[in-house]
C-alpha cells in the first residue's frame, strides 16, 4: 500500500516536471503544500470526477493560484478529464492547464484565481452562497444542500488588502463551512518575509471570529487530519495555519525564493526525485499510485446517493424540488419576461421624470417578487444606491435565509464574494455602491468579466451631477474603463424606461455581468413608441428624427439625453434636420448588425455630437475625427450640479454653438 508521502510525491514530480518543461512557473508551492493537499483531495473530500459540476460537491478553491500545477496534479490524479499530455502542454498555447486555473479550460478548477486575496473572496462567497441556498430550501431531514468550502491560501493572499475584507464578513456572518489552509511558508517572491510581513495571523483572524488552529506541520498527515476534523466540527469559520516548507524537498532550494517562480533546474529535479526516493522518469507516475488516487468510484457513489435524497425530497417537496432545479440551472422563471414587458410598458405610460437610481429601485419593486434567486447588497450606500426593495430581507449569522447582504464598506470585498456567490449558482447577486468607488472593486470587475459570469453591479451618482461633494466622489474617467472592458455591458440610462429595460436585459443576460450606471439627479421622461421601447435592447437607438437624412446626429447617454433633446427642439425649429440617438450601452450597440448601426448612425453623416459628463475621448469611435464631443477634460469641482454643468459646457447654448460651428464647417 503507498505511503502518504509517496501519494504527495506524485504531486510534487508531476509539478516539477511540467513546469521545467515550461520552462515556465512555480514549483515551489505545489511542493511544499502536496502533503495537505493529499490528506485533503484523498478521502476529505466530497466530489465526482465524472460530473464536475454536480450541485453538492465540495468546492476547491486554490487562491495562490500561481501554484496551479498543483490543482492541475491532483485533478489528473484523481481521474477528471485531465490527461499526462494536458500537464505536458502546461503554460501552452490553447492549453487545458494555463498558467493560472482558468474557469471553464480545465474540468474541476471552479473559479479563475491568480490575482491574490480573490480566490479566498471567492471562497466566501461560495460558501456564502451554500449557507443561503441551505437555508431557503434544507428542509427537515433533508438537507439537499449541505457541502464545504475549502480554500489555500498563501502570504501574498493574506498581505492584500481584500483578504481582510473577505475575511472579517466570514467571521460576522458564521460561515462555518468555509475551511481554509494557510501555508504559512514565510517565502514570496522578494525573499524572507518577516521584512515586510510581520502580522500576528492567528490573532488576526481570531478577532474576525474564526476559529484558529495554530502551528500545524503542514508536512504532518496525521496533525492535518485532526485539524479537518476539528474544522468541520465548528460553528465558525476555520483557519488552518500550516507550517510548511516551499519545494519540499530540493536539496539546494528548498525554503528560499529560488524555488518559487522558476523551473528547478534538470539537475536539482534529479536530485530532489532522488531525495524524496522517487524513482521515476519524467511524467511517469507508477499505476498503483493512480489506482490509489482515484476518485471516480467514490465520488459516483457520492453522488448517486445524493441523487436518491434528491429524489425522496422531490417527492414531499415537489415545487421546491423544481425551484431548485431551475436556480441551478441559472434559468429565470417561464413568465419572467412576459412580466417585465408589461412593467416597462406600465413606467412608460405612467412618464416619470425622477432619479435613474430611484428607477432602479422601483424596477427592483417589480422584478424582485418575480425572482427569489435575486441576492442584493450594497457597500454602506443602500439608502444612496436605493439598493433595498420592499421585499429585501438581510443575510444574518443565524438567519440565512434572506435575499439581501450588508456588505459593509468593502467595495472589493463586495464584488470578489459576488463572484463566488455567481459560480457557486442558484443565485443572482447584485451589489451597489457609487460609481467612483468602482475604482476600489475594479479588479474583481475584471475577473467577472474573464469569468463571464451574470454579476450585476448597481453603481449610482454617476457624474459631476452628484455636485457638492466634489472631485474626489464624482467619476470622470471610470465609464470609458468599464466600456472597454471585454464582456462587460455597461448601461447609463437616460430615464426611467431604460432604466427598468436594463434591468431587465441584465437579468436575462447569462453569459456576462452588467453595469448599470445611475443618476443621483431627477432625469426628464422621454417620450417613446413601442417600437423604440423595444429598440433600446439594441443598445443605442433613434430616440427623435426629422423628415429625410439628417444633417447632424446628436448622441448622448445618460442625464444628458435631455439636454440632447432640447438642442434637438430647438435645431429643428431653426430648420435643421437633427437626430437625436440615445446609446444607454454602448457594447450592445456595438454587436448589432452593419445593417442596423448603419440605420441609426448612417455613415454619410459625418456632422455628429456626442454629449456625455464624463471622459470626452472614449466618443470618437462614434463622431470621427471631424464630429465634436461636448465631454470633460478634467476633474470636478465641489459646487452644486447646476453650477457645474454650466461651467463645463453641458448647457443648451454650448450645443447649439457646437452644431453651428459643425455645421459650418
Amino acid at each position: 500500500m503507498p505511503s502518504r508521502r509517496e501519494r504527495a510525491n506524485a504531486i510534487r514530480a508531476l509539478s516539477m516536471d511540467a513546469v521545467q518543461k515550461a520552462n515556465s512557473g512555480h514549483p515551489g508551492a505545489p511542493m511544499g503544500m502536496a502533503d495537505i493537499a493529499e490528506v485533503l483531495w484523498h478521502g476529505q473530500l466530497k466530489h465526482n470526477p465524472n460530473n464536475p459540476h454536480w450541485v453538492d460537491r465540495d468546492r476547491f478553491v486554490l487562491s495562490n493560484g500561481h501554484g496551479s500545477m498543483l490543482i492541475y496534479s491532483l485533478l489528473h490524479l484523481t481521474g477528471y478529464d485531465v490527461t499526462l499530455d494536458d500537464l505536458k502542454n502546461f503554460r501552452q498555447l490553447n492549453s487545458r492547464t494555463p498558467g493560472h486555473p482558468e474557469l471553464g479550460y480545465t474540468p474541476g478548477v471552479e473559479t479563475t484565481t491568480g490575482p491574490l486575496g480573490q480566490g479566498i473572496a471567492n471562497a466566501v462567497g461560495f460558501a456564502l452562497a451554500e449557507k443561503i441556498m441551505a437555508a431557503q430550501f434544507n428542509r427537515d431531514g433533508h438537507n439537499i444542500v449541505d457541502h464545504q468550502t475549502y480554500v489555500f491560501l498563501g502570504d501574498g493572499c493574506m498581505m492584500e488588502g481584500i483578504s481582510h475584507e473577505v475575511c472579517s464578513l466570514a467571521g460576522t456572518l458564521g460561515l462555518n463551512k468555509l475551511t481554509a489552509f494557510y501555508d504559512d511558508n514565510g517565502i514570496s517572491i522578494d525573499g524572507q518575509v518577516t521584512g515586510w510581513f510581520s502580522d500576528d495571523t492567528p490573532r488576526r483572524f481570531e478577532s474576525y471570529g474564526w476559529h484558529v488552529i495554530r502551528n500545524v506541520d503542514g508536512h504532518n498527515a496525521d496533525e492535518l487530519e485532526v485539524a479537518l476534523e476539528a474544522a468541520r466540527e465548528s460553528d465558525k469559520p476555520t483557519l488552518i495555519c500550516c507550517k510548511t516548507t516551499i519545494g519540499f524537498g530540493s536539496p539546494n532550494k528548498a525554503g528560499s525564493e529560488s524555488s518559487h517562480g522558476a523551473p528547478l533546474g534538470l539537475e536539482e529535479i534529479e536530485l530532489t526525485k532522488k531525495e524524496l526516493g522517487w524513482e521515476y522518469g519524467p511524467f511517469e507516475v507508477p499505476t498503483r499510485l493512480y489506482e490509489e488516487w482515484d476518485a471516480k468510484a467514490k465520488g459516483q457513489a457520492a453522488e448517486d446517493e445524493w441523487n436518491q435524497r434528491f429524489a425522496a425530497y422531490a417527492a414531499e417537496y415537489p415545487e421546491l424540488a423544481a425551484e431548485f432545479k431551475r436556480r441551478m440551472a441559472g434559468d429565470l422563471p417561464a413568465d419572467f419576461a412576459d412580466k417585465a414587458a408589461a412593467y416597462i410598458a406600465e413606467v412608460a405610460a405612467k412618464g416619470e421624470s425622477i432619479a435613474s437610481r430611484k428607477a432602479s429601485q422601483n424596477s427592483l419593486n417589480a422584478y424582485g417578487p418575480l425572482l427569489p434567486e435575486l441576492l442584493g447588497g450594497s457597500a454602506d450606500l443602500a439608502g444612496s444606491n436605493l439598493t433595498l426593495w420592499s421585499g429585501c430581507k438581510g443575510v444574518t449569522a443565524d438567519d440565512a435565509a434572506g435575499n439581501y447582504v450588508f456588505y459593509g464598506v468593502r467595495e472589493f470585498g463586495m464584488s470578489a464574494i459576488m463572484n463566488g456567490i455567481a459560480l457557486h449558482g442558484g443565485l443572482i447577486p447584485y451589489g451597489a455602491t457609487f460609481l467612483m468607488f468602482m475604482e476600489y472593486a475594479r479588479n474583481a470587475v475584471r475577473m467577472s468579466a474573464l469569468m463571464k459570469q451574470r454579476v450585476l453591479y448597481v453603481f449610482t451618482h454617476d457624474s459631476i451631477g452628484l455636485g457638492e461633494d466634489g472631485p474626489t466622489h464624482q467619476p470622470i474617467e471610470q465609464l470609458a474603463s468599464l466600456r472597454t472592458t471585454p464582456n462587460l455591458d455597461t448601461w447609463r440610462p437616460a430615464d426611467a424606461v431604460e432604466s427598468a429595460v436594463a434591468w431587465k436585459y441584465a437579468l436575462e443576460r447569462q453569459h456576462g455581468p452588467s453595469a448599470l450606471i445611475f443618476s443621483r439627479q431627477n432625469l426628464d421622461h422621454q417620450a417613446r413608441s413601442e417600437q423604440q421601447i423595444a429598440a433600446i435592447e439594441q443598445g443605442g437607438y433613434i430616440l427623435r428624427d426629422c423628415q429625410g437624412e439628417p444633417e447632424l446626429i446628436l448622441i448622448a447617454t445618460g442625464s444628458e439625453v435631455g439636454l440632447a433633446v432640447q438642442a434637438y427642439q430647438a435645431l429643428t425649429e431653426q430648420g435643421r434636420k437633427v437626430r437625436v440617438v440615445s446609446m444607454p450601452c454602448t457594447s450592445v450597440f456595438d454587436a448589432q448588425s452593419a445593417e442596423y448601426k448603419q440605420s441609426v448612425l448612417p455613415i454619410e453623416v459625418g456632422a455628429r455630437i456626442a454629449i456625455e459628463a464624463a471622459h470626452a475621448d472614449y466618443w470618437y469611435k462614434y463622431v470621427g475625427l471631424d464630429g465634436r464631443v461636448i465631454g470633460m477634460h478634467s476633474y470636478g469641482e465641489s459646487a452644486p450640479a447646476g453650477q457645474l454643468f454650466e461651467v463645463f459646457g453641458f448647457t443648451l447654448d454650448n450645443v447649439l454653438s457646437t452644431a453651428a460651428e459643425l455645421l459650418e464647417d
